[in-house]
């Protein structure tokens, strides 16, 4: 997902405009005010049904009461990056699914919408708690940033949580020694580009149900470098194991290690609108919760 630091673009935005404001208001409006007055007091005994002087006391009005350009700017653009501001750091924000690693529960070209406060409250930028709400369960897909690129959003599923022993042996999933089971749902051929393809494969599409928690996955017929072997983790205090949906095309936890709590950045919970490529046509035929 983009690398670009939206959050903290946005915080110094709202800090810039709100200093301007407040500036102006406590050092520079009331040198406007007692111009305005004076050009009242001076004006008060016009006739305004004379429309050279009604022209030259507006005139007189508007040159005392102009605001510099910056302050003019700070108040009308300040409210919006507030609200905009405080919607995308505590309630919900938008993101868009550049890749494949999440298909076929989530597609490349998905608009996604995240809760902000699932896992509790977080200061901008800082990215600390200060509220805690709740914590990420197993089968949540959750937006985070990776331990190996920190200022790169990454959607992934969540798999084990802290005390957990992960287990993955040629595209079998165990979770603290158990089996997490499958039912195949369909057979599908590979998407452009993928391992899958690349091997002349098929995926094997199949819900796969995690403590009671159902979704769907795909694997293919050979399991991929990430997903061949028989590897173990144990998930440390305070960290979260993140697997893809679509196992042998996510680079996740598999390949660069566990999720630190500081790294979360919230639960995605619906898809609102599918637009792939600028030139195409936005759909809505994907719309609906993230399961």
């Amino acid at each position: 997902m983009s690398s670009i630091n939206l959050p903290l673009i946005l915080t110094l935005a709202v800090l810039i405009t709100g200093i301007i404001w407040l500036v102006d208001i406590v050092f520079f409006a009331s040198s406007r005010k007692a111009k305005l007055a004076a050009v009242e007091q001076q004006f008060r005994n016009i006739n305004l049904a004379d429309e050279h002087k009604k022209d030259a006391y507006e005139t007189a009005k508007a040159v005392a009461g102009k605001e510099p350009v910056p302050v003019e700017y700070a108040k009308s653009f300040f409210p919006v990056l507030f609200i905009v501001f405080f919607l995308r750091s505590f309630l919900v924000e938008p993101f868009q699914i550049p890749s494949g690693s999440m298909v076929p529960t989530l597609q490349i070209g998905d608009f996604i919408l995240v809760n902000k406060f699932a896992y509790g409250l977080r200061v901008p930028v800082l990215n600390k708690t200060f509220i805690p709400v709740g914590k990420p369960q197993r089968g949540d897909v959750m937006v985070f940033f990776p331990p190996h690129q920190p200022k790169t959003y990454f959607i992934k599923r969540v798999i084990g949580l802290p005390g957990d022993t992960v287990r993955y042996a040629n595209n079998v999933l165990y979770l603290n020694g158990v089996e997490i089971k499958r039912e195949t749902v369909k057979r599908v051929f590979p998407e452009w580009g993928s391992f899958c393809m690349n091997h002349r494969l098929q995926l094997t599409v199949a819900n796969e149900n995690i403590n009671g928690r159902t979704h769907t996955m795909q694997t293919c017929d050979q399991p991929s470098q990430l997903s061949a072997g028989d590897q173990t983790w144990v998930v440390e205090e305070g960290h979260y194991f993140m697997m893809g949906d679509n196992r042998d095309n996510s680079g996740d936890s598999r390949a660069w290690g566990t999720v630190s709590e500081d790294a979360i950045v919230g639960k995605a919970f619906a898809v609102w609108m599918h637009w792939e490529e600028f030139l195409s046509i936005p759909s809505f035929s994907n719309v609906g919760v993230v399961k």
